[in-house]
This record gives structure tokens, C-alpha cells and sequence, in this order.
């Protein structure tokens, strides 16, 4: 009979961007309405009100020389080296992105070669039988990548894999939406490998859903909010209040079913990471998780122990928030938390699609 392989983090890296763009950046901006009216307002009334919904203060964008490939290319270098690992015994490099790269002067997405093959390249593997594919899941993706690799693994068709999280949504943004004030650039990786922990360490459970009947457009493509703007130059737009309440009637749910998937309580979990979309939702998020469990209040002392948030001096990266934050905690760089032998986190995330999923991870 065939033990169960648990899927186990043996390397983690991320690269954060060096260019710090603060609130008050964004004051020379001018901001439309949907309907093509300039937004009337004090621009520091605006940066306010943003900074106090969502706890952004500023975010991180690429140097105009890299692009989404280079950067998740130094998170996986960093991954494999604190893995300890030879890259030639990958089975797997799964990057999870949306727009794939997109150049200064050229919004175009640039899909081909597929940004994991071009991170296989640049690692210098040569094993063919180490195989490298794309993912595009919405914010979500790093974790469904995880998924992927968990299943592979499973289901005994591969032993290690790659999983990177990468975007460069400054390129993708609109200038003239306030909203475009909400993303940021990242990479962040992690290379799982399957053991026998016997249910002692990996993941323990997960679950997934995807609602497109009625949500699929909350985020989407689409021009600028500025009525000068060619037509066809298409921008990242977000329905922001929709996907906000959405989140909140479908996020906690999902994470409690991967709780019991793993048959364990709330009581068991010392960190939830959260996809760092808007610090105000993440907080609400997990007192309605804790809320499904009987906790009808939960201290602020006590959200802060338990939600790590990177969100106010990284922005919202997409599919890279979530291993950025995992990458710091683990190397200890994230202060005031910390992620040892034998704890238990939730990883969870919410995205375009929309996608949602939730994953049980016990530390060795």
C-alpha cells in the first residue's frame, strides 16, 4: 500500500522592488469618475480616505529595466538556494501571473515563452524532464500553484516543484483611477518537496471555488478612466464594493472548509495569511472566520497576533503577496511574527474570476 506524500516547504524566496512610491506621489495625479468627469476633489482628501480603507501608505514598483520574468526569476534563485536544493531535480516550475511581461512604452502582455520557461531558462536548468508552465487564477494564483504541486504530488507523478508568484500591475494600472493607487509589484517563490510526515507536517487540506455565473467581471480589462485615452489601450478596472462584499460572504466560508477538511478547530491556527488586498477587508474577513467558529468578538490586539499584514508598505501585489509575507515571516525579517515547528497557518486568497481558495499548512 502507498504512503501519503505531504507536501513540504523546503525553500522560500521573494524580491521586493526597490522603488517606494508613498501616497503623496500620487498628488501631481489627476483622477477621473467612470463617466469621464475629473474627480473634484483635494487630492490629499483623496490619499486620506484610500490610506484610511484600505492601510496602504505606499507600495513598490519595478525599475523601468525589469520585467515580471526577472523578478520572479529572483525570488525562485533565492528559494532554491535557501532550499539547498540542485534546480536540475525540479519536476515542476509553476508561475502564477496575469499579464506576463509588459515593457515600458509597450503595455502589450508578452506571454511566449511562457513566464516559467523563461525562469527556467534564466536558472540555467537543463532537465527536460523538469516542466515549466504558466497560471493565470487571478490573485489567487501562487496559492492554486501550491494546489497544483500538492495534487502532482498526490497523485505520485512528481517529487519537488517551483511555485512563483509574480506581477508588475504598475504597467497594467490606470493612472487616472484611484484605484490604480491600490497596486504594487512583487515576486515572491516556494519549493514544496512530497514526504512522508505522516499527516506531521505539509499541507493538511485545502479547498477552491471559482463563481463566475455573476462575479467573472469584477475585475477586468477595460480603457482608461481618462475619456483622452485611446480606446484601445485597455486597463486594469476593479469593481471594488462589489468584490468587497463579495469576499466577505464567500472568503471565511471557504476557509473554514478547509479547516475541517483537516479536522481541526480555529483554536488550532496560529497565523491566517491573507491575500494583502485591503487591510479594512482582511480585518473583517477573519472576524468572520472566528465568528463561523462562535467568537462573536475578537480583540485588535489579538487580529494583529493572528494577520500578519504587509499591505501598507508593499501595496497589493496580486499572486505575490502572499509567499512575500510567507518568505519574510520564515526568515524572520517580518517583526512581531514568527512561524515555528509544529504551528499551523491558513494561506487564503481572493481574486479575479472570482476565485477563492484556502490551504492548511502544518511547519515542520
Amino acid at each position: 500500500m502507498a504512503v501519503e506524500k505531504y507536501s513540504v516547504i523546503i525553500g522560500t524566496g521573494s524580491y521586493i522592488p526597490e522603488r517606494i512610491v508613498k501616497n503623496e506621489d500620487f498628488h501631481s495625479h489627476v483622477f477621473f469618475e467612470p463617466n469621464g468627469k475629473i474627480l473634484d476633489k483635494p487630492m490629499k482628501e483623496i490619499t486620506d480616505k484610500f490610506e484610511e480603507i484600505t492601510g496602504i501608505k505606499e507600495r513598490r514598483y519595478v525599475t523601468d529595466d525589469l520585467t515580471t520574468s526577472d523578478i520572479c526569476y529572483f525570488a525562485a534563485e533565492e528559494a532554491v538556494k535557501s532550499s539547498k536544493t540542485d534546480p536540475e531535480s525540479l519536476d515542476y516550475i509553476i508561475c502564477a501571473h496575469n499579464f506576463g511581461d509588459v515593457r515600458i512604452g509597450n503595455r502589450r502582455s508578452d506571454l511566449v515563452p511562457s513566464i516559467a520557461a523563461r525562469v527556467k531558462n534564466k536558472l540555467g536548468i537543463v532537465n527536460p524532464k523538469t516542466i515549466a508552465f504558466d497560471l493565470p487564477f487571478g490573485c489567487p494564483g501562487w496559492l492554486q500553484g501550491v494546489i497544483h504541486a500538492d495534487s502532482f504530488f498526490k497523485a505520485g507523478i512528481a517529487k519537488r516543484a517551483l511555485v512563483i508568484g509574480g506581477e508588475t500591475l504598475s504597467r497594467v494600472s490606470d493612472p487616472h483611477d484611484r484605484d490604480s493607487m491600490i497596486y504594487s509589484d512583487g515576486a515572491g517563490a516556494t519549493i514544496l518537496e512530497a514526504q512522508d510526515t505522516g499527516g506531521e507536517a505539509g499541507i493538511l487540506a485545502h479547498a477552491s471555488r471559482s463563481d463566475t455565473k455573476e462575479h467573472s467581471v469584477m475585475l477586468h480589462m477595460e480603457r482608461s478612466s481618462n475619456p483622452d485615452y485611446p480606446e484601445n489601450d485597455l486597463f486594469l478596472k476593479m469593481q471594488g464594493h462589489k468584490l468587497y462584499k463579495y469576499a466577505l460572504q464567500t472568503v471565511p466560508e471557504l476557509v473554514k472548509e478547509s479547516i475541517d477538511k483537516a479536522k481541526l478547530s480555529i483554536d488550532n491556527i496560529k497565523k491566517v495569511l491573507l491575500h494583502q488586498a485591503n487591510e479594512k477587508m482582511d480585518v473583517e474577513i477573519l472576524k468572520r472566520l472566528y465568528d463561523l467558529y462562535g467568537y462573536k468578538e475578537i480583540m485588535n490586539d489579538f487580529i494583529k497576533k493572528v494577520l500578519p499584514m504587509s499591505i501598507s508598505w508593499l501595496g497589493n501585489s496580486s499572486v505575490a503577496t502572499i509567499p512575500t509575507l510567507l518568505d519574510l515571516i520564515l526568515k524572520g525579517f517580518f517583526e512581531g511574527h514568527n512561524l515555528k515547528s509544529k504551528d499551523i497557518a491558513v494561506l487564503a486568497s481572493v481574486g479575479a474570476g472570482m476565485n477563492i481558495n484556502s490551504v492548511v499548512y502544518k511547519f515542520p
